[in-house]
């Protein structure tokens, strides 16, 4: 099937176009999963998409890029977690409604990561400064 799909020239492989695209490559109907993608076709699909396209983006199953910034956590953290299926929206919905601990415990870690990253920009802007 698409491991042995080889797309042409101006072409992707259904895998690339589905991870451009924000959706679960499974999901997708099966003439989208066992053909190359054309960059007219890929265009289209982001200009005017399809149903499925749309019920996808809004309803998943969603990959686990896509879970993980929806909770707000890492793709790491998911798997920390042990969260290794598609979840979708209803189920993402409903996590953070009532959190489980590990979410709590792999929010407060986001959360952190993001303030020294911010912390580390802020410090080597002022050294670059300093230095002007």
């Amino acid at each position: 099937m698409s491991e042995t799909l080889q797309p042409g020239p101006g072409a992707m492989k259904p895998e690339t176009a589905a991870k451009k695209l924000g959706v679960y490559l499974p999901a997708t109907p099966e003439e989208f999963r066992s053909s190359a993608i054309t960059r007219e076709r890929f265009a289209a699909l982001q200009s005017e998409p399809p149903q499925w396209l749309t019920d996808l983006r809004r309803d998943g199953p969603h990959p686990r890029d896509v879970v993980a910034r929806k909770l707000g956590v890492s793709t790491s953290g998911l798997a920390r977690a042990g969260v290794t299926d598609a979840l979708t929206t209803a189920e993402i919905r409903d996590l953070l409604a009532s959190p489980p601990a590990w979410l709590v415990k792999e929010r407060a870690t986001q959360a952190a990561v993001r303030a020294e990253n911010a912390r580390m920009k802020k410090q080597r802007a002022e050294r670059a400064s300093d230095k002007s």
